[in-house]
C-alpha cells in the first residue's frame, strides 16, 4: 500500500506576510519579526513586509529603522493612504513633527476619509500652535467618525486648553457614552466639573467609579484632589504606576505640547553650581521616566542610575541607552538603600507627587555623599492652609517655598531656590520652584 500524499506545502510570500501580521496583532513580536525577516531575505522589495517590518520597528521603539523601512514600502506603493499615516507616526514618535504634518496631508490627500490622519494631524498642529487648525482637524475625524474616541478626546482637551471647558466636558461627556468605563475621559470629565465649580458632579464621577472598582487607586486619588478629605501624604504607589504606564507611549509627545521645561531647568541649575561636565559623577536620576531628565545630565555622569515605579516608563528609558542601571522602586526606599551612593541627585517633577515631603528629602539627604546636590522641581503654592502643601484638583501636589526651605534646612542641607514657569495647563502657565540642595562638605579639622 502506498503512503498517502502529503498535504503540507510551504506558505507563499504573500501568505507569510499575512501570517506576520496576524502575529504582531496578537503582540507576539519576536515572532512576526522572525516571518518579515526571511520574507526579505527571499524577496527584499515585497511592500507590504517592508511596510509592516516598519510598523513592527516603531512597536519596539526603533523609530530610525521604522521610518527607513516604511519610506522603502513607499517608494513601491506611493498611493497607500494608512502607510503615510502609519509613517506619520513614526515620524511623530521620533519627534520629527514637520515630517509627520507633511505625512498625514500626504495621507489625507490621497483619501480625504481617513478619519485617524484627521484626528493624527489635529494633535500636531495643537503641538506646534496651531489651535484653530487642530480643531478643524479633530472635527473633520469626527464627522467622518463619529464614534472616535481619541478625536473628541483630544478636541475636549484641546477646547479646555483654549478656556472653552463646557464645551470640553460636552466632548469627554460623549467618550465616556461611547465607552463608559474609559478611564482618562472620566478622569477628565471630572476635571473639567471641578474647573466649571460643579464639585458634586465630579464627586458623582469618581464615586460611581468607586462603586464599579472599589478602592481604583485613580479614582480613589482623584476623589480626595477634588474633595479635600481623605487626603495622603503622598500618591499611592498603585496611583503612579497606573497613571504613568497607561500613557509612557506618548509622555513625551504630550510633554512637548504642554511647553514642559522642568528637565533643563533641572540641568541649567545644575551647571550653574559650578559642576563640569566631566563624566566623573555618580548621578541618580529619581523618577526617571522615559528619560528626558536623564539626556540632559549624562554628561556630568560617569555612571547614570534611574529610578521609576513606572514599567512602561522605565521600557522607553532603556531604549535611550542612557542609564547604566534602571530599577523599578519606590523612590524614599530606593534612597534609604542607597546610603551615600551618589553625588548628584536629580528630580523633575517627581516630588509633585509627594504631599508631606520630610521623608523623602531626608532620604535624599541620606543617599548624598558629602558635597552632593540634590536638584529637583515643585509646583508653587503661595496658601497651602499651613499644612505647606495642598492636593490640586488635578492630582498632583503643591508646595510652598517656606516649606521646602524649612524641610532641607532640617534635614542638614542648604538650600537655593528660584521660581520659574514649568509648563503650560489649560493655557496657562504653571509656577514652580527650581530647587538645588547642597549636602555640606566633611570638616577637614
Amino acid at each position: 500500500m502506498d503512503p498517502p500524499e502529503s498535504t503540507t506545502r510551504e506558505l507563499t510570500l504573500d501568505e507569510a506576510v499575512t501570517l506576520a501580521i496576524i502575529l504582531q496583532k496578537n503582540q507576539q513580536l519576536v515572532e512576526a519579526q522572525e516571518v518579515y525577516c526571511r520574507v526579505l531575505e527571499a524577496a527584499p522589495d515585497h511592500p507590504r513586509a517592508l511596510h509592516y517590518a516598519g510598523v513592527l520597528a516603531h512597536q519596539q521603539g526603533r523609530n530610525d529603522e521604522a521610518v527607513a523601512l516604511i519610506e522603502r514600502s513607499l517608494a513601491l506603493v506611493p498611493d497607500a493612504a494608512d502607510w503615510h499615516s502609519n509613517l506619520g507616526i513614526a515620524f511623530q514618535s521620533d519627534g520629527r513633527l514637520d515630517r509627520a504634518i507633511e505625512s498625514y496631508r500626504r495621507a489625507i490627500a490621497i483619501d480625504p476619509g481617513h478619519a485617524n490622519a484627521h484626528s493624527n494631524l489635529g494633535v500636531l498642529l495643537r503641538a506646534t500652535g496651531q489651535p484653530v487648525e487642530a480643531e478643524a482637524a479633530y472635527r473633520a475625524a469626527i464627522r467622518l467618525d463619529p464614534e472616535h474616541i481619541d478625536a473628541y478626546t483630544n478636541l475636549g482637551i484641546l477646547l479646555n486648553g483654549l478656556k472653552r471647558t463646557e464645551e470640553a466636558a460636552a466632548c469627554y461627556c460623549k467618550v465616556v457614552t461611547l465607552q463608559p468605563k474609559h478611564r482618562e475621559a472620566r478622569k477628565l470629565l471630572a476635571l473639567a466639573h471641578c474647573m466649571l465649580g460643579e464639585i458634586d458632579k465630579a464627586m458623582n464621577i469618581y464615586e460611581e467609579w468607586l462603586r464599579e472598582v472599589p478602592e481604583d487607586p485613580i479614582a480613589l486619588h482623584m476623589l480626595a484632589a477634588c474633595t479635600g478629605r481623605d487626603v495622603p501624604d503622598r500618591a499611592s504607589s498603585g496611583y503612579v504606576e497606573r497613571t504613568f504606564d497607561s500613557f509612557a507611549a506618548s509622555f513625551e509627545s504630550k510633554l512637548a505640547r504642554l511647553s514642559y521645561r522642568a528637565p533643563p531647568l533641572v540641568a541649567a541649575m545644575l551647571e550653574d553650581s559650578g559642576l563640569e561636565r566631566s563624566g566623573g559623577l555618580d548621578v541618580l536620576d529619581a523618577g526617571c521616566g522615559t528619560g528626558l531628565c536623564g539626556a540632559l545630565v549624562a554628561p556630568f555622569a560617569r555612571r547614570l542610575v534611574g529610578v521609576d515605579l513606572s514599567d512602561g516608563m522605565l521600557a522607553h528609558a532603556r531604549e535611550k541607552n542612557l542609564y547604566h542601571t534602571l530599577t523599578k522602586a519606590e523612590l524614599t526606599e530606593f534612597l534609604r538603600d542607597n546610603a551615600e551612593a551618589f553625588d548628584v541627585i536629580v528630580s523633575a517633577d517627581t516630588l509633585v507627587y509627594f504631599g508631606d515631603l520630610k521623608g523623602a528629602i531626608a532620604a535624599a539627604a541620606g543617599a548624598l555623599r558629602p558635597g552632593g546636590l540634590f536638584v529637583f522641581t515643585q509646583h508653587a503654592v503661595k496658601d497651602s492652609d499651613g499644612a505647606g502643601y495642598r492636593l490640586e484638583v488635578h492630582g498632583r501636589y503643591s508646595h510652598a517655598q517656606a516649606y521646602v526651605e524649612q524641610l532641607l534646612t532640617a534635614a542638614g542641607l542648604q538650600p537655593h531656590i528660584v521660581q520659574a514657569e514649568l509648563r503650560m495647563e489649560s493655557g496657562a502657565p504653571v509656577a514652580g520652584l527650581v530647587v538645588r540642595a547642597a549636602k555640606p562638605r566633611l570638616s577637614n579639622s
